[in-house]
Protein backbone atom coordinates (compact mmCIF):
# COMPACT_ATOMS: atom_id res chain seq x y z
CA UNK A 1 0.00 0.00 0.00
CA UNK A 2 2.60 2.42 0.73
CA UNK A 3 4.34 2.24 -2.66
CA UNK A 4 1.61 4.03 -3.82
CA UNK A 5 0.00 5.91 -0.85
CA UNK A 6 2.12 8.09 1.68
CA UNK A 7 -0.65 7.50 4.33
CA UNK A 8 -3.59 5.51 5.16
CA UNK A 9 -6.13 7.31 7.05
CA UNK A 10 -9.26 5.52 8.81
CA UNK A 11 -11.51 6.43 11.63
CA UNK A 12 -10.18 5.70 15.05
CA UNK A 13 -13.25 3.95 16.41
CA UNK A 14 -15.52 2.17 14.20
CA UNK A 15 -18.56 2.90 16.47
CA UNK A 16 -20.79 5.62 18.14
CA UNK A 17 -19.50 6.14 22.07
CA UNK A 18 -21.23 4.61 24.43
CA UNK A 19 -21.76 5.46 28.40
CA UNK A 20 -19.55 4.24 30.87
CA UNK A 21 -20.38 0.70 32.02
CA UNK A 22 -22.88 0.21 29.24
CA UNK A 23 -21.29 -2.69 27.54
CA UNK A 24 -19.64 -3.88 30.21
CA UNK A 25 -21.57 -7.71 29.26
CA UNK A 26 -21.30 -7.37 25.82
CA UNK A 27 -17.36 -8.07 24.61
CA UNK A 28 -17.93 -8.00 21.28
CA UNK A 29 -18.97 -4.32 21.78
CA UNK A 30 -15.87 -3.79 23.81
CA UNK A 31 -13.49 -5.61 21.07
CA UNK A 32 -14.84 -3.24 18.31
CA UNK A 33 -13.61 -0.11 19.85
CA UNK A 34 -10.12 -0.84 19.29
CA UNK A 35 -10.71 -2.45 15.95
CA UNK A 36 -8.97 0.03 13.75
CA UNK A 37 -5.89 0.62 15.46
CA UNK A 38 -5.09 -3.48 15.38
CA UNK A 39 -3.25 -2.74 11.71
CA UNK A 40 -0.66 -0.47 13.32
CA UNK A 41 -0.62 -2.50 16.30
CA UNK A 42 0.27 -5.87 14.57
CA UNK A 43 2.09 -4.75 12.16
CA UNK A 44 4.49 -2.29 13.60
CA UNK A 45 3.80 0.73 11.29
CA UNK A 46 3.70 4.27 13.10
CA UNK A 47 -0.03 5.66 13.13
CA UNK A 48 -1.73 8.57 15.40
CA UNK A 49 -4.85 9.36 16.08
CA UNK A 50 -6.30 12.94 15.57
CA UNK A 51 -9.43 15.09 15.94
CA UNK A 52 -11.22 15.31 12.85
CA UNK A 53 -14.86 16.95 13.08
CA UNK A 54 -17.75 17.17 15.95
CA UNK A 55 -20.88 15.10 15.53
CA UNK A 56 -23.33 15.46 18.26
CA UNK A 57 -20.80 17.44 20.54
CA UNK A 58 -18.32 15.07 20.43
CA UNK A 59 -14.81 14.61 18.41
CA UNK A 60 -14.61 11.79 15.58
CA UNK A 61 -11.24 10.68 15.73
CA UNK A 62 -9.26 9.96 12.11
CA UNK A 63 -6.39 7.91 12.20
CA UNK A 64 -3.31 8.47 9.93
CA UNK A 65 -0.69 5.26 9.55
CA UNK A 66 2.41 5.84 7.67
CA UNK A 67 5.37 2.90 6.47
CA UNK A 68 7.90 2.20 8.41
CA UNK A 69 10.68 4.41 9.90
CA UNK A 70 7.90 7.71 8.06
CA UNK A 71 7.15 8.92 11.80
CA UNK A 72 8.51 12.21 11.17
CA UNK A 73 5.90 12.98 7.99
CA UNK A 74 3.64 11.42 10.04
CA UNK A 75 3.79 14.11 12.33
CA UNK A 76 3.99 16.25 9.98
CA UNK A 77 0.32 15.01 8.67
CA UNK A 78 -1.38 15.43 11.74
CA UNK A 79 0.09 18.49 12.51
CA UNK A 80 -1.34 19.95 9.25
CA UNK A 81 -4.78 18.35 9.23
CA UNK A 82 -5.05 19.29 13.18
CA UNK A 83 -4.28 23.13 12.04
CA UNK A 84 -7.62 22.62 9.61
CA UNK A 85 -9.87 21.27 12.22
CA UNK A 86 -11.76 23.48 14.63
CA UNK A 87 -12.85 21.88 17.97
CA UNK A 88 -14.56 24.69 19.05
CA UNK A 89 -17.88 22.92 19.47
CA UNK A 90 -16.61 20.64 21.68
CA UNK A 91 -19.49 19.82 24.59
CA UNK A 92 -17.09 17.85 26.93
Amino acid sequence: VFEKFDFLISPTVPIQPFKFGEKINDPVSFMMVDFNTVTANLTGIPAISVPYKITNGLPIGIQIMANHLEEHSLLQAAHALENTVDLSEVSI
